[in-house]
């Protein structure tokens, strides 16, 4: 120190202005400027500049000096809009003059431009100064790429790369504790960052960005003015002129971690960070801090109470108990987040495949979750009961207020969502670590509260890591942590809270769970943390935090930052975004506008409706969020917004739609594509746009065919919403405000073999029911008339599921034939596929139609139709009058009706069809033989009915059960009709992708409900 002493320069202010004058043809007024080494003065010039003169400590090796005005020279030539200190020249034009004290020792002299503004250390340190200070490093850093010189490389202890130093002055550290500290940081360095810095970005940096070298404009405290002090710049790496300057923001700061990412922030974007470097800021923080205390406490028998050095050692010392206590993984986080890095490598991949995967996820519960009548739990209303009881620890009354409360809305299921502020946690494990006053209010996962006991199954295959019961007061109880690694994925963990402690004695780390497998089941209040029963469940995308780690509750400022290390469930437990918010009308507005605005006579399905406002495969979801298992729905023949049928729709909209009248390759693909899936007769195709449209063109083919009019038809047939087709369809026609049966309708009985006479042998049900069809074609025959054609469903629907009895079809079509009648196939509902075996019903009675009509399915809900005929017919049908149809088998329909196509035979959707429907035949025989109400059970694919009666023997419809049985599959989360004369078949006509999963949803359902019907009965 002594030697210090001798090479600082001591000039007088007297003495100063002379060497001002001397060197650089100045005069002015000059005051002294605090320093730790060297000697300077501010100079007032008469000329009108501010400059700084400084006097250069005599033990400074000329190689810094020569450095220092290299480095200003640099700037001042690639960067001279930089505020940072530029050189001025000596009156002989040199960078540096010299001088000798009285003591005779050789100084160098130095004299640049004043930078104007107030210290950031006598400003608020507003996030936005911060950041405009990052950007300030940026630039710096930025210009001096490339730039070297000798003097950067100096040993110092202020050098990151030698913050290991540290540790040989501990010595001067007093209290076992502050020791034991800096020996936690020293041992991370030394393991973790150390080995790293050697092979990280490089350059010369400022090095001391502390907030007295800062300036911020004397106008705007949010703008950086100036940086200045380059006497400790130096080579190392770039990260740590960010760590330096984040360290001293970070004194006395309530945030310092934000305070770091605002400047981190900054500085990216004016330097960009590479991952690997930001990854090791927040250790380098502490570092620059370690070195600065022990530095200090080395010193302190030598300083005098030197204020320069000891001006942060308080604050410093604070700062580092606060990031002691602080898990560095989250500092981490935010610090990549403010450079808009992944909170944890791979986030964005796990939430994109959890939703596009979503689908194939097995269900948390006994049923997908969306399934349930569900509401959200009360925990945002801080004045709520249950939210009092529970912020009381009342575990048994926040319990029964929950049960009472879903008891009044018909609640099954309780949702707690990501994100919600509560004001429950009042315990002291909710205080933050990060930000000083501040508690964690933020629900960091999802929340299902259901019955103490409720089975809770993984929707993805996992790897137990660990299984703990954590005791505290409004802790979690038991605690599992589940690994996921699904192909194409990068590996995640699910945090499952509040469990029953059960599965301790059950699992242990290191256990394979298939997906689906049974995780735990919701804990009672006495024994999980104290809360009514629920599941937390929680999304981790840093796989190396342990379970304990994962923040189940975080700071309302890092909520976005949270958002990406711990995203939201939602999609993974299989609840719909639509549960959070409800859009549109209300269903009472709706309601009365449909009563005002729409014919009156517009039905509406179930006893309480529903507002469907999205679809998606098999489900459809409700206004609040609720999903519904589709069986009852075919228009939509292979699931709901069917992402092939959605983008052949939108690409060929966004391209071209026009009429027929012009030339387009879609009509003629489609109608080469469709007729070869019929047999080889029906070649020539029409296009239109509905069912209805269909059967009526396909009653002008057989009138231009024909040249007559009689119908044979099956009684509670329904063909049609045109007049002429409610004239062919008893459904319509025989009920309340039709107008009866006309003359040329002849209405054969529905050949049901389920209530055929009972001396009638199976076998011959078919033969028997068309004898009645030819007592029709002789009473025509007896007024000298004739059939024009027969029209019949392959498979009955309106009238209740009727599967034909073998035979029936052939001998129809034969009779009608050979009197000059022709054969219409009505396969709107039971066509393509449906029925398994073959594309189409009518092909399992062994006959071709003379004209097949189709819709419904034909376009997955987009308005398409076709009829497809005999050459023959089609050519009685060109009389000369132009067949035209506005939209039908334009470019857009038909270019969905080929995606339909596509999906059904690229998906071998047929097979589906056949193995599902065997699967649920066998299903609901089981179900027969436990429920005497069901009477028959019959199907084929994918088109099914449940026929329900009083008694077996009478066969007496059991319709009021029937309907019971609708609404309350309805209201458990499954569409399904009733249909027939009585109505009390269960109608089911799910769409082809339905899967064995859904099939076994469909049938739980079905036996929960009959029971339910049953009791009340």
């Amino acid at each position: 120190m002594n030697d210090m002493l001798k090479t600082t320069p001591d000039f007088s202010i007297d003495d100063a202005k002379s060497l001002l004058a001397e060197h650089y043809g100045l005069d002015g007024l000059l005051s002294p400027l605090d320093s730790e080494r060297d000697q300077n003065f501010k100079v007032v010039a008469n000329n009108g500049g501010v400059y700084i003169l400084k006097i250069v400590n005599a033990g400074e090796p000329l190689v810094e000096s020569e450095f220092q005005t290299a480095l200003l020279g640099h700037i001042g030539q690639h960067a001279p809009d930089l505020p940072v200190p530029h050189l001025w020249p000596t009156t002989s034009g040199s960078s540096l003059a010299e001088t000798t004290s009285a003591h005779g020792v050789r100084h160098l002299l130095r004299l640049v431009g004043w930078v104007p503004g107030l210290p950031l250390a006598q400003s608020a340190r507003s996030e936005n100064a911060l950041t405009s200070l990052g950007r300030l490093l940026g630039r710096f850093d930025e210009a001096l790429q490339g730039f070297m010189h000798p003097g950067a490389l100096r040993d110092l202890d202020w050098n990151i790369r030698n913050a290991g130093r540290s540790a040989d002055r501990l010595q001067h550290i007093d209290g076992t504790e502050d020791r034991a500290l800096l020996k936690r940081f020293l041992a991370r360095f030394e393991t973790v960052v150390e080995p790293k810095l050697p092979k990280l970005r490089s350059t010369v940096i400022h090095n001391d960005a502390n907030d007295w070298n800062v300036l911020v404009a004397d106008d705007d405290h949010d703008r950086i003015a100036g940086l200045i002090d380059l006497g400790d710049a130096l080579y190392a790496p770039v990260i740590a002129e960010v760590a330096i300057a984040a360290a001293y923001a970070g004194l006395d700061h309530a945030d310092p971690i934000g305070a770091a990412a605002a400047i981190v922030r900054g500085f990216h974007a004016e330097y960009p960070l590479l991952e690997e470097e930001i990854d090791l800021l927040f250790d380098l923080i502490a570092m620059r801090l370690v070195t600065s205390v022990t530095i200090s406490a080395s010193r302190h028998a030598h300083t005098g109470g030197n204020p320069y050095l000891a001006i942060s050692e308080k604050p410093a010392w604070t700062l580092l108990r606060k990031m002691d206590a602080m898990n560095p993984r989250f500092a981490t986080v935010i610090l990549r987040h403010a450079c808009g890095f992944e909170a944890a490598p791979g986030a964005h991949a796990v939430t994109a495949w959890i939703a596009a995967n979503r689908k194939s996820l097995r269900p948390l519960l006994d049923k997908p979750a969306a399934t349930y009548p569900a509401a959200l739990v009360p925990y945002a209303d801080p004045k709520h009961p249950m939210t009092v009881a529970s912020a009381g620890e009342r575990p048994n009354e926040a319990q029964a207020i929950w049960e009472a409360y879903c008891s009044e809305r018909g609640v099954d299921l309780g949702i707690g969502p990501w994100g919600e502020a509560r004001t429950v946690y009042s315990g002291e494990m909710f205080v933050s670590r990060l930000i000083e006053k501040t508690r964690r209010t933020r629900h960091l996962g999802l929340d299902l509260f259901m019955a103490a006991g409720t089975r809770l199954y993984t929707p993805l295959a996992a790897t137990v890591v660990s299984v703990e019961i954590e005791p505290d007061p409004l802790g979690y109880g038991c605690l599992i942590a589940l690994r996921h690694e699904p192909e194409g994925c990068p590996a995640f963990v699910t945090l499952w809270g509040h469990l029953a402690h059960e599965a301790l004695g059950r699992l242990k780390a290191g256990d394979r769970l298939e997906a689906g497998a049974l995780v735990g089941e919701m804990g009672a209040s006495t024994e999980n943390g104290g809360w009514a029963p629920h599941l937390h469940l929680q999304i981790s995308t840093d796989t190396r935090l342990s379970a304990t780690e994962i923040l189940g509750v975080g700071e309302a400022r890092y909520l976005d930052v949270w958002a990406e290390l711990f995203p939201d469930a939602l999609t993974y437990a299989g609840i719909a975004p639509e549960f959070y918010a409800k859009t549109g009308r209300s269903h009472e507005e709706i309601v009365k506008q449909r009563k005002e605005l729409l014919v009156p006579n517009l039905s509406i399905s179930y006893d309480k409706p529903i507002k469907f406002v999205r679809g998606n495969g098999v489900w459809l979801i409700d206004d609040s969020g609720r999903a519904y298992l589709d069986c009852f729905n075919n228009v939509c023949h292979i699931g709901h917004a069917h992402p092939a049928v959605v983008e052949a729709m939108a690409r060929q909209a966004a391209t071209l739609n026009t009429n027929t009248r012009y030339l387009h390759d879609n009509i003629v693909t489609y109608a080469e594509r469709l007729t070869a899936t019929l047999p080889k007769e029906l070649t020539v195709a029409g296009f239109v746009n509905s069912g209805s449209e269909a059967n009526g063109l396909a009653l002008r083919m057989m009138r231009a065919h024909t040249c007559r009019e009689n119908a044979i038809v099956l009684d509670w047939a329904y063909h049609g919403t045109t007049q002429e087709l409610i004239d062919i369809s008893p459904y319509k026609f025989q009920r309340k405000g039709g107008k009866g049966q006309k003359p040329h309708i002849h209405v054969a009985p529905v050949p049901d073999s389920y209530r055929a006479p009972a001396d009638w042998p199976l076998e011959e049900h078919g033969k028997r029911y068309a004898e009645s069809v030819a007592d029709l074609i002789a009473a025509m025959q007896a007024k000298g008339e004739g059939p024009g054609f027969f029209i019949a469903e392959s498979i009955p629907s309106v009238a209740g599921q009727v599967f034909l009895p073998d035979g029936y079809l052939k001998e129809v079509y034969r009779m009608v034939r050979e009197v000059g009648g022709i054969c219409i196939a009505d396969e709107v509902q039971v066509g393509f596929g449906r029925v398994g075996s073959h594309w189409w019903a009518f092909e399992e009675q062994g006959v071709t139609p003379d004209i097949v009509t189709m819709g419904k399915p034909i376009g997955n809900g987009h308005p398409l139709a076709a009829v497809v005929t005999t050459r023959e017919i089609a050519n009685s049908f060109n009389n000369g009058m132009e067949y035209f149809n506005t939209f039908g088998g334009n470019p857009v329909s038909c270019a969905v009706g080929l995606a339909v196509l596509d999906v059904i035979e690229g998906q071998d959707l047929r097979h589906n069809a056949l193995e599902i429907g065997n699967y649920l035949m066998a299903g609901f025989r089981a179900l027969q033989e436990r429920h005497e109400v069901i009477g028959d059970v019959r199907g084929m694919g994918l088109f099914l009915g449940v026929e329900l009666v009083t008694d077996r023997k009478t066969k007496a419809p059991a319709t009021d059960f029937a309907r019971a049985v609708s609404n309350g599959a309805r209201r458990r989360g499954v569409l399904m009709g009733t249909e027939g004369p009585h109505d009390n078949v269960l109608k089911m006509r799910p769409p082809m992708i339905f899967s064995k999963r859904d099939a076994d949803h469909l049938l739980a359902v079905l036996e929960e409900t009959f029971e339910a019907v049953a009791a009340k009965s």
